[in-house]
């Protein structure tokens, strides 16, 4: 029986928030909560660290860019299933958090067109709202699990 696409996003959000998986990523994850899964959605809870901070005290934006892109790639996982790698990553960034503060993070699928999927990540400031970060993330795929894949081929006549 194949996992839940939802509960193996999150198991590997938190695999890799214990430490498990590549060390710059578990570095980065360390410590992050999610506090709500759906299909296509995410919504995390983060304290930055000082392991992860710039010489100012300020979360490093390399950090903040790989863990946009992980909890990104997360919420496309619980969507369609499957790991796919990006093809377009592009962040604003708006304002910085400091270590200790708690910044709240959330991933939402907004796009599917076959073979890629497109999901918006937001980061605000837990206490205000404050927008901090905007990830946009385009990822694709040559797995044909992907559910408009499925749908189309289940609705076609013509033959493969």
């Amino acid at each position: 029986m194949e996992d839940n696409p939802v509960q193996s996003s999150n198991k590997w959000l938190d695999d890799l928030s214990k430490g498990l998986g590549h060390q710059l990523e578990a570095i980065t994850v360390e410590g992050l909560k999610i506090v709500k899964a759906l299909e296509g959605f995410l919504l995390c809870n983060f304290v930055v660290s000082n392991r992860i901070s710039d010489a100012d005290g300020n979360w490093h934006v390399g950090a903040m860019a790989t863990l946009i892109d992980d909890v990104g790639a997360a919420a496309i996982y619980s969507y369609g299933g499957h790991i796919k790698a990006s093809i377009d990553f592009n962040i604003s960034f708006f304002s910085t958090a400091k270590i200790q503060e708690e910044v709240e993070m959330e991933a939402k699928v907004v796009g599917d067109k076959g073979r890629i999927t497109s999901v918006i990540i937001e980061v605000r400031r837990k206490s205000n709202g404050e927008l901090i970060a905007l990830g946009k993330q385009w990822m694709a795929s040559h797995n044909n699990s992907n559910k408009a894949i499925r749908s189309i081929k289940c609705n076609s006549s013509r033959p493969e």
